[in-house]
């Protein structure tokens, strides 16, 4: 900001000010309505929702009944819930139905704040999506806050990811919907891979409110949603290139970037920043004799062969198995599978799985059944999925950091609300230790300290190796205290909720928990006793007395916005409380992004074991640290969102295609123009009128007719008969077209529409999933031009064109060829066209880009989807045969290498 802003801003106030004190006369207003609405009875009460709507069809405006809608929204829950709503959740519902973001601190009741702008845009009759980041929260908040819409005739629905699609379907039609942003994402694609209007369980996405909105559209914008289908079997090769990763050494180099020197040349180089291993020279040297040893390269074969890629990309997946991803700490082995751990939650993600063979290799690291990889079938980014909604709004404790992004990507302005009480939190400065045992040692005597006079600590740590280390210290010292990881997240809200009790110390793994507040005294049960209320109150006063909940950060996050998530635990709601982060010189972020020179600045100071430092200079080099990492993250979901916003123009235009294949009742009209253009383009290529009649390949096009198309036609009689080129190409129009009439006669005029309609419909599905393929390694493949001076993302873009164009001439090809080629059977009806077996259907949510941090490649299973799987026609009379599985002509042979070959 200038100076001269600075002095402005002093003197009329800042824009949040100015709009914070705009929105508190609009509170004055809905005040003065209070004891009106309070007069009411609950009958006259509930009324009002139809009052509101009728005002609505009489042509008012949401605007305009906002203050009575809000009023009697809070009326509602004063009587349902005793929860009365404060003028500075009256102003953040006004921020959010102004479709912004509301930084609310913690404790500020945002839940309760969502159901102002969900009561008035429900009155529209459109829907509105309150998004939250499990399912836990969005079963819990729609059963708490559904008592106050239920009140006040409104209908309520819970989408979670174990629900049927005709329970989904009825829920989606409720005035407001509960739903996670995972399970939100994957229905927009399923619905968009059905074969019938009536399988979709979507409405139009009208208005979101995303609940923890920095957790959803930032953390997780670099994971695009995916929904996949099962690809080839490369077991063996995940196994023997396991076996071979023992074998290679990693190069050690003293300096960064340019200015770094190679001290002991290896095999391999290592970049924590962007989680990256590299092979260097020696390495693929290495590689290629020991693929040679095991039989999978065969000899005088190089790796850089373009038919090898795959294989590269199998030792750079195992090589990132081994060096960056630990047991643990990125995920935990559950009998015998490798399950994910969030590195932003700690939880655990069972059934997500890493893509670009990731997974499968840490499953052979880890000796565990290895699963197939997938197949893209379907995708969409988080931005392009909510930037979907007519309007879109948020609410979080943590915003500001981020308000640049969430301006550029999602025009979303963030305003800061004030908190109803002021913060009386000490947030006291960072200490700096040289070791980590130093740190460990430090932290729990803080924690020992505070046990022994009863204020309540929640020490926050980045993975379950910390918190599991932090936890053996403590037993050791006699400390008692509960564990909160990802092994313990099913007493996630309960351990969380009684961590603000007298003594109490809970470890928890990053921000578990979340979403649920820590109460000082710990929590009170809903029908307690007079009795009990009295001891609790005790207790409460009691913890206050002691400090309040003292919070300790093990370590700084990657991003300031995750440190200000843990300082926001304590403080809520104007209570006392402090917080206090430990460091290492050997924590990740100091060790990859600090310099050397803060290391010997610390040791020249001369600092005794066991010596904390506590330095203006020292806590500028973590600012810049996390700046750098929010810098790097924000360009890393910059760069994917310029990627997938290619992807999406040709998705909507897909999508729009089937929209009106699947709404049409007859798509004859649209098959005979595609016929037409078809047959023209096969006339250009073959019989052009600008060649010379000796250049035309005659035989060429009654050969590509007879066999792609069932077409024996006589063209060269026909042209010895004098025919001209439009008469012979009206001919084979009109020919194709009475194949088409001769299949009709047999079925009917009803079974042929629907065969043309799931013809047309399964064809678009089947080359748009291998488009996505291939899109998928043009963008492997454009990262590399950069070295030869070209824009990576402006060649994706120019080669992706000329793509979809193929892939549009494609499918009407494809169509023409099976309606005019497939022998239709009157035995078997149109709606088992489109029935395919779904047992390997995935939803994932993964990064195509490769690995900026270790989460961004996480896919999610859900064999339970009712999305279509490959599109075919026919169905096979036996399962589709691996392309590594064994010939089943019992040659011995791969089916690949024998009669697959075709």
């Amino acid at each position: 900001m200038s100076i001269i802003n600075k002095i402005a801003a002093k003197i009329v106030g800042s824009r949040n000010d100015r709009l914070i004190k705009k929105l508190s006369k609009v509170v004055e207003g809905i005040n003065v309505l209070e004891p009106g609405l309070q007069a009411l009875d609950d009958k006259a009460l509930s009324a009002k929702t139809q009052e509101l709507k009728q005002k609505l069809e009489n042509q008012a405006t949401l605007e305009s009944l906002l203050p009575e809608a809000f009023a009697v929204i809070r009326e509602a829950s004063v009587r349902v819930l005793r929860l009365r709503h404060h003028d500075v959740q009256m102003i953040g519902g006004m921020v959010l139905h102004d479709g912004n973001i509301a930084e609310m601190g913690t404790g500020e009741g945002k839940t309760l704040v969502a159901t102002l702008p969900a009561y008035l845009n429900a009155l529209t009759g459109k829907g509105v999506h309150i998004v939250t980041v499990n399912d836990y929260l969005a079963a819990r908040d729609a059963q708490w806050m559904g008592k106050i819409f239920d009140f006040l005739d409104l209908s309520v629905g819970i989408i979670t990811s174990d629900m049927l699609p005709e329970n989904k379907k009825v829920a989606y039609d409720c005035d407001i919907v509960y739903a996670t942003n995972n399970e939100l994402g994957f229905d927009y694609l399923r619905d968009n891979m059905a074969f019938t209007t009536e399988q979709k369980v979507q409405r139009e996405l009208n208005f979101a409110i995303i609940d923890e909105v920095d957790s959803i559209l930032v953390d997780e914008a670099r994971t695009p949603l995916i929904i996949s289908g099962s690809a080839d079997d490369y077991s063996e090769i995940y196994q023997a290139i396991n076996h071979m990763i023992p074998n290679f050494t990693k190069q050690t180099e003293s300096g960064e970037g340019k200015e770094a020197v190679v001290e002991k040349v290896g095999d391999y180089t290592v970049d924590e920043k962007h989680q990256q291993v590299f092979l260097t020279d020696e390495g693929h040297a290495k590689a290629e004799n020991l693929l040679i040893e095991v039989g999978v390269l065969p000899e005088g074969v190089s790796l850089y062969d373009a038919s090898n890629i795959l294989l590269m990309q199998h030792i750079n997946s195992a090589l990132r198995a081994h060096v960056l991803f630990h047991k643990d700490d990125n995920y935990i082995v559950d009998g015998n599978e490798v399950v994910i751990v969030d590195e932003f939650t700690g939880r655990t993600m069972p059934g997500r799985r890493w893509s670009e063979g990731l997974h499968q290799a840490i499953e052979a690291k880890e000796g565990v059944s290895i699963k197939n990889e997938n197949q893209t079938l379907a995708s969409i980014t988080f931005q392009n999925y909510f930037r979907l909604y007519n309007k879109l709004s948020g609410m979080t404790g943590t915003a500001d950091t981020e308000a640049v992004e969430f301006q550029a990507i999602y025009n979303l302005e963030t305003v800061v609300v004030p908190p109803n009480r002021a913060s009386s939190r000490d947030d006291m400065s960072d200490k700096i230790y040289l070791t980590l045992d130093e740190k460990l040692e430090a932290i729990a005597q803080d924690v020992e300290g505070c046990q022994k006079t009863g204020q309540p600590v929640l020490v926050g740590t980045s993975s379950i190796e910390n918190s599991e280390a932090i936890s053996a210290l403590l037993t050791q010292k006699k400390v008692k205290h509960e564990v909160l990881n990802a092994k313990q997240h099913e007493r996630e809200a309960q351990i969380i909720a009684n961590a603000g009790a007298i003594g109490a110390v809970t470890i928890a793994t990053n921000m578990a928990g979340r979403g649920t507040d820590i109460v000082l005294g710990g929590k009170l049960a809903e029908d307690a006793t007079d009795a009990q209320k009295q001891d609790w109150q005790k207790h409460h006063d009691d913890v206050i007395k002691a400090g309040g909940l003292h919070i300790v950060g093990t370590e700084r996050n990657e991003s300031r916005r995750v440190d200000n998530q843990l300082r926001g635990r304590s403080g809520r709601q104007g209570d006392v409380g402090s917080t206090r982060f430990y460091l290492s010189l050997k924590d990740n972020l100091m060790r990859i992004f600090a310099s050397e020179k803060m290391a010997a600045m610390m040791q020249r100071l001369g600092m005794e074991k066991g010596e904390a430092i506590e330095h203006k200079m020292v806590n500028r080099a973590i600012e810049n640290a996390q700046k750098k990492v929010e810098e790097m993250n924000y360009d890393a979901r910059k760069d994917l969102l310029e990627y997938d916003d290619v992807s999406n123009d040709q998705r909507k235009i897909i999508y729009k295609l089937r929209d009106e294949l699947m709404d049409s009742n007859d798509v004859q009209g649209r098959f005979i123009a595609i016929r037409q253009e078809v047959v023209g383009d096969l006339f250009a290529d073959y019989i052009s009128p600008a060649q010379a009649e000796e250049d035309w390949d005659v035989e060429g096009l009654h050969n590509v007719l007879k066999a792609d198309y069932a077409a024996d036609f006589p063209l060269q009689e026909w042209l010895d008969e004098g025919v001209d080129v439009n008469e012979l190409e009206s001919r084979i129009s009109q020919g194709l077209g009475q194949i088409c009439d001769y299949k009709e006669e047999i079925v009917g005029g009803e079974q042929m529409r629907g065969f043309e309609k799931a013809v047309m419909l399964q064809t678009l599905d089947h080359f748009w999933k291998e488009h996505l393929a291939a899109m998928d390694c043009l963008r492997q493949s454009v990262k590399l031009r950069g070295y030869a001076q070209k824009n990576p993302t402006q060649e994706y873009k120019r080669e992706s064109f000329a793509m979809f164009e193929t892939l549009l001439n494609t499918i009407n090809i494809e169509i023409v060829k099976a309606l005019s080629s497939v022998a239709i059977d009157e035995n078997i009806s149109a709606e088992n066209v489109g029935q395919q077996d779904n047992s390997d259907i995935s939803a994932i949510h993964s990064n195509p880009l490769g690995g900026n941090t270790q989460h961004e490649a996480v896919a999610m299973e859900n064999t339970d989807s009712e999305t279509p799987n490959d599109s075919q026609t026919y169905q096979r009379s036996g399962a589709k045969i691996g392309r590594n599985n064994p010939c089943p002509c019992g040659s011995g042979k791969k089916y690949k290498q024998c009669h697959g070959k075709s």
